[in-house]
């Protein structure tokens, strides 16, 4: 397939509504101009909760939750930073209205599988989204990648980049793009990139920094993935699945180390 032709294929995006997803979208619309957007609704913060109580106890769901909470607020005092790393990096957070969006109530919803046998992607990216039933992935007849904020298979879940700099571990600050299996950021590695983040970063600033810097690597597997040459790495390091920090754990890493 010549590099024209892979430039007409039709990519799918599935994300939920947000600046770092809309910062990939447009880095692909750049490169794909048939692209399709498909958007989910985001599931209420009281089943995300249950659900994390479940596995790990009411009270580190709880002390999750307040960070979550925390963190939202705090990103009206990084503007400044945020600003700066969409300069740095030429990302574009603005909703493109030329570009087709559908809605579906979920990622898991017959309407969604109903989507993707009308528009018959070449291969399908998902950002910031649910996980993908094993029932809906045998599905989905094109790959589908994920782009995930944090260095697989050593930082897979949530938070990657600061779990990184909280274990010491700051060579393996970055982000991944891979294939996506029925597990957590299991699927097989395509691309990693790595960076230094600055002084200036919080968890507040964290994925923005990471998703800015990795449009990159997203289209190139996008590329790999339309002309059927995707060639997952082979990675021999220790898989650890990471979650939000519960607030004293925030609070401990901020004042004793500087790790926010």
């Amino acid at each position: 397939m010549t590099e024209r032709e892979t430039r007409m294929e039709t990519v799918a995006m599935l994300i939920q509504p947000g600046t770092n997803p809309e910062i990939v979208v447009n880095a692909v619309k750049a490169a794909f101009p048939n692209l399709v957007v498909i958007e989910e609704q985001p599931e209420s913060k009281q089943l995300f909760i249950r659900r994390r109580a479940r596995k790990l106890g009411w009270i580190q769901a709880l002390g999750q939750l307040a960070t979550m909470v925390v963190s939202r607020y705090g990103k009206r005092f990084t503007t400044a930073r945020a600003a700066e790393i969409l300069e740095t990096f030429g990302a574009n957070p603005e909703i493109d209205p030329a570009i087709p969006r559908i809605a579906v109530p979920s990622a898991n919803s017959p309407e969604f599988l109903k989507v993707l046998g009308d528009i018959r992607p070449a291969a399908l990216l998902l950002i910031s989204t649910r996980m993908l039933k094993a029932g809906t992935l045998a599905d989905i007849p094109c790959p589908v990648l994920n782009l995930h904020a944090g260095i697989n298979p050593q930082y897979r879940g949530l938070q990657g980049g600061y779990w990184s700099r909280v274990m010491a571990d700051e060579a393996n600050f970055g982000a991944t793009v891979h294939l996506v299996d029925a597990g957590v950021d299991t699927g097989g590695v395509l691309y990693q990139h790595r960076l230094e983040p600055s002084k200036r970063d919080t968890m507040h600033t964290y994925p923005l920094l990471q998703t800015a810097a990795a449009t990159g690597i997203v289209v190139a597997a996008l590329r790999d993935a339309v002309s059927g040459d995707l060639k997952p790495l082979k990675i021999a390091a220790p898989s650890q699945q990471w979650y939000h920090p519960p607030i004293w754990t925030w609070l401990w890493n901020g004042v004793t180390r500087g790790i926010w």
